[in-house]
């Protein structure tokens, strides 16, 4: 003998009478619990961002389009898929705006904030110290660009 199917309760407020599957131990089907989901998601998040940083969601957003919706750094990323961290000076605290993980943590983290550092990178892309040695030597089985 099988169990009857029970309600959603959401289902039921919404006054939907089709009797959908609840997964236990939710009384919840999936729809509504994985709306649920995403809510608190969304509330945890907004309410961590204003713990830690001291700034609003409205705040977030607004340094967001500022940023035109991408990593400050590496204008790649969307944060669609995962949101851009932010970014706050170590030394004063002062928050700076949005980037992508990977550059908050590996290029400004690992440079630990330090602008003679990041100047060094620049150079060293634009000038590589080998190419003063060795000239123009290309990787074996390396397909040139020109």
């Amino acid at each position: 003998m099988t169990k009857p199917m029970r309600r959603c309760v959401d289902c039921v407020s919404e006054g939907i009478v089709t009797r959908r599957k609840t997964k236990p131990p939710g009384p919840r089907c999936a729809t509504h619990a994985r709306a649920r989901r995403a809510g608190r998601r969304d509330t945890s998040w907004e309410a961590r961002i204003l713990a830690t940083y001291g700034i609003t969601a409205e705040e977030y957003w607004r340094i967001y389009e500022s940023q035109g919706g991408v990593c400050y750094i590496c204008r790649r990323a969307t944060g669609a898929r995962k949101r851009l961290s932010v970014d706050h000076c170590h030394k004063t605290g002062r928050v700076r705006g949005l980037l992508c993980q990977k550059d908050n943590r590996d290029v400004l983290g690992h440079l630990r904030d330090d602008p003679e550092a990041l100047r060094r990178a620049v150079e060293y892309l634009e000038s590589p110290p080998a190419q003063r040695v060795v000239g123009e030597r290309v990787v074996p089985g390396f397909a040139s660009a020109e």
